[in-house]
């Protein structure tokens, strides 16, 4: 579920094969077909050649397997990854129907949703295949990336861009190995306040670099905590995504209640980091990975 305070990146498919591997029945042997992860079945006749893409992980996944010339249209969120000539239909969850007819998809790849979904029933309502992508885990990551392979005639280049995030994964766990394992707060919102819980990428990868969460605890994705829990458990670093000026943001937050009595930030601990590349759940957690290794761990870093 996708909560309207959440940042943009939380607003933020296989020949006749399942999301399991399995065949989908009824399948025909020249047709694509795939279950997505709302359960549904999305068939196409050929590889798709006109794709909307209204998720950004999945924009960037295209974009790393060399689908992007497949790419008629992607949201206002798609920044950094190269796409920024294809024209925009507006945002995740509202883009513009009339925009997105008008660019003739043959396929909608969008977020899954557990309630009501408009845009994937207008999609059908018209006859354009449409995707429903969930992205909490690693595994997910991986397994869009194979599925969008599939539906653009790309699996080779999709399974080479997995074993390669996998392998630069690995390399970095390796490189922390006998290493302290530092405690970390990753900060998702600090009005309210929110960190990510196990089960979800970011807490992943936090393990992966040599980290720990503080809120090994936490059940909520993303999980709402309170100041007062943040300072009993004083965090050794503060992994703080922002926009634009980081140096600023961590000025701002040191004048806070709370945020002034986490030994982090006295210490001057806080590692500011690039929101939307550490918040895309796409091929790019690789980076995402060795930036959590590096803030960490700076002495592994530099080996």
């Amino acid at each position: 579920m996708i909560h309207r305070k959440l940042p943009v990146y939380l607003l933020v498919l296989a020949a006749a094969c399942g999301g399991d591997g399995r065949a989908v029945p009824g399948a025909a042997p020249s047709a694509i077909a795939v279950v997505d992860d709302a359960g549904d079945t999305v068939r196409l006749a050929a590889p798709a050649r006109r794709i909307i893409s209204l998720a950004p992980n999945a924009t960037e996944s295209l974009v790393a397997i060399g689908a992007a010339g497949q790419l008629a249209g992607r949201t206002d969120y798609d920044l950094g990854v190269g796409v920024d000539s294809v024209p925009s239909v507006g945002g995740a969850l509202d883009p513009s129907l009339e925009k997105m007819v008008a660019l003739r998809p043959d396929l909608v790849i969008g977020w899954n949703s557990r309630g009501p979904n408009p845009i994937r029933d207008r999609m059908r309502e018209l006859g354009i295949p449409f995707y429903a992508a969930r992205t909490t885990d690693t595994a997910d990551v991986y397994r869009i990336v194979g599925h969008l392979g599939r539906l653009t005639g790309r699996t080779p280049a999709a399974d080479s861009v997995n074993a390669s995030v996998r392998a630069e994964i690995a390399a970095v766990h390796r490189s922390v190995a006998g290493l302290p394992v530092r405690s970390a707060f990753f900060v998702i919102g600090d009005e309210p306040l929110m960190t990510a819980g196990p089960g979800t990428f970011t807490y992943q990868l936090l393990e992966a670099a040599g980290g720990r969460s503080v809120f090994p605890d936490a059940t909520g994705q993303p999980q709402y905590v309170s100041m007062e829990e943040l300072v009993k458990r004083q965090p050794e670093i503060v992994l703080l995504p922002v926009m634009n000026d980081g140096e600023a943001k961590v000025r701002e937050l040191a004048g806070r209640p709370g945020w002034r009595e986490l030994r982090a930030f006295q210490s001057g601990a806080v590692r500011t980091l690039p929101v939307m590349e550490v918040n895309r759940m796409g091929p790019g957690i690789a980076r995402t990975a060795r930036m959590f290794r590096d803030a960490l761990h700076p002495e592994a870093a530099a080996k």
